[in-house]
């Protein structure tokens, strides 16, 4: 028999100082979301521009390849200025490890996982690509690409994006294929040449350019090394500052011609940023020490590294890596100390995209470190409609909102709340009605425990906030704790996907029904 969640009231304290009460309810069955609304969410996507991307709900692992982490289709059908119910039913299957699910058509749900690892002894398989019922979480099937137990590579995590044709590229040790999308057979793989040893090389990030080319990066680990997990990047001996520069490939989807290729001087353990400026598709990649700029030249079918362009000190002093930047405008943005640091707090960095030594900074939690230790990895998300970004960080247990003048790079923290979460922040509606969207750990547990990226001991609920005040709307009961730097991933019919290291938890918020 399905153990079922049971139905709690919790009580939170928000950024504003008021209370809110929600109640997680099970729901005793599959969900199969707002038939009405689903619709419509088609619809909104038929008229989203999402070059190289299938149109959908969330054709790509993070919204499209600028990572702005903002799903404008996907509903928020709670009340919002009442209490809302938070519906839950633990999906059918077991899915060791996922990360990313994207819709591809209304029913269709596909994720990654398996590239979760512990970081010594045997891994799981993986990683796969599934597709399952949206509804009940069934397996239709699931295409197993790595062992590394068999092969002795380095297992990292993987991306998810859907091709406009329905298919799925994926990328992962030194490894391109592509997956058909209504199957699961493999179509075509090529290895992938890199700086790095192959076994210091994994080709993780996978992002789409507007004119639909694939362009590829690795993040790499010091050599020798036994070490799984993509924290290896920094968990091996030496760090990441022992480790080789990353490499850049442009490749054609149809063909999978590697088209062009560039070297990136260091370490880029995050993923890269892809964006159109003064008529130029350039890549943005934040490493260790800098944040560079490639140019991919379509017509010279060429890929190089802007001498003209780096911010070589993004960072201020005691401040460790950013994550994946971010674009607002003529800005891009970056979330820094994506590795531990107990000498500078987190802050978000904005610099120009015409020149980069026009650079500006927030410390959205203030300079002081309460706490001892600052963490931030989860990349900030952007609203560039609402001149918005969002930063989180671990280990100072705060979440917040700032908003960037677009005319100057200024930005000004708007709220905080004290929350703190390893995971994605999403957006969620249209402009004038955003959600926030992210999951936080239960608040008694310790800098120890939030430091442990490996079979957590803590729990974490989700939570849905009005993206402008910080006002929390609703709130799931607690679960086992979201796989590290995930996100609460928008489903169709106003559902969202829960994914933890076995498999994952559909909820829907609703208004709360009178008793």
């Amino acid at each position: 028999m399905r153990k079922l969640l049971s139905a709690v009231t919790t009580t939170m304290i928000i950024g504003t100082g008021a209370v809110a009460e929600n109640t997680s309810v099970q729901a005793n069955g599959p969900m199969p979301g707002d038939l009405g609304q689903i619709m419509k969410e088609w619809e909104c996507a038929q008229e989203q521009d999402t070059p190289g991307y299938f149109q959908s709900l969330n054709g790509a692992e993070v919204a499209d390849s600028t990572r702005s982490q903002a799903y404008p289709c996907a509903s928020f059908l709670g009340n919002w200025d009442g209490q809302n119910d938070v519906y839950a039913w633990r999906g059918d299957g077991e899915y060791q490890g996922v990360l990313f699910m994207n819709n591809r058509r209304p029913g269709e749900l596909y994720l990654t996982g398996g590239n979760n690892p512990p970081a010594q002894g045997v891994v799981p398989p993986g990683p796969w690509v599934a597709k399952v019922d949206a509804t009940t979480g069934t397996e239709i099937w699931r295409t197993v690409l790595e062992n590394g137990n068999v092969s002795g590579a380095w297992v990292g995590a993987a991306n998810l994006n859907i091709l406009p044709d329905g298919n799925i590229p994926i990328a992962f040790g030194n490894h391109l294929v592509k997956i058909d999308g209504d199957t699961g057979r493999i179509l075509m793989h090529i290895d992938l040449p890199a700086d790095a040893p192959p076994e210091g090389s994994n080709f993780k990030h996978l992002t789409i350019s507007p004119d639909g080319m694939l362009v590829v990066k690795n993040q790499t680990r010091a050599t020798p090394c036994n070490i799984q997990g993509t924290l290896a990047a920094f968990q091996c001996p030496g760090g990441a500052a022992a480790s080789p520069g990353s490499t850049l490939h442009v490749i054609d989807p149809e063909t999978f011609d590697i088209i062009a290729s560039a070297s990136v001087p260091e370490n880029a353990v995050t993923p890269h940023t892809i964006t159109t400026h003064d008529g130029k598709i350039v890549v943005y990649v934040a490493t260790i020490a800098s944040l560079y700029r490639f140019v991919w030249n379509p017509e010279a079918q060429t890929l190089t590294r802007d001498a003209d362009w780096v911010a070589a000190s993004y960072l201020d002093p005691g401040q460790t890596a950013g994550d994946a930047p971010g674009i607002l405008g003529d800005w891009v943005v970056v979330q820094v100390n994506g590795l531990p640091t107990k000498t500078a707090a987190s802050s978000l960095v904005s610099i120009h995209q015409s020149d980069a030594s026009r650079i500006t900074r927030v410390y959205p939690f203030g300079t002081d470190l309460p706490t001892g230790v600052s963490w931030a990895p989860p990349k900030a998300a952007v609203d560039v409609e609402n001149s918005m970004v969002f930063s989180a960080d671990l280990l100072m247990k705060k979440i917040g909102a700032v908003e960037l003048d677009q005319e100057t790079g200024d930005m000004t923290v708007v709220w905080t709340r004290d929350s703190a979460t390893s995971a994605l922040q999403a957006l969620y509606g249209p402009a004038d009605k955003r959600v926030l969207g992210t999951a936080q750990a239960d608040p008694n547990a310790t800098i120890e425990a939030l430091s442990q990226t490996s079979a957590p001991t803590y729990k974490m609920q989700a939570i849905w906030l009005d993206a402008r005040t910080g006002k929390l709307l609703a709130e799931s009961d607690f679960l086992e704790p979201m796989n590290f730097n995930t996100l609460l991933s928008p489903g169709f019919g106003g559902r969202f996907y829960y994914m933890d290291e076995k498999g994952f938890t559909v909820l829907q918020p609703m208004p709360k029904r009178p008793q």
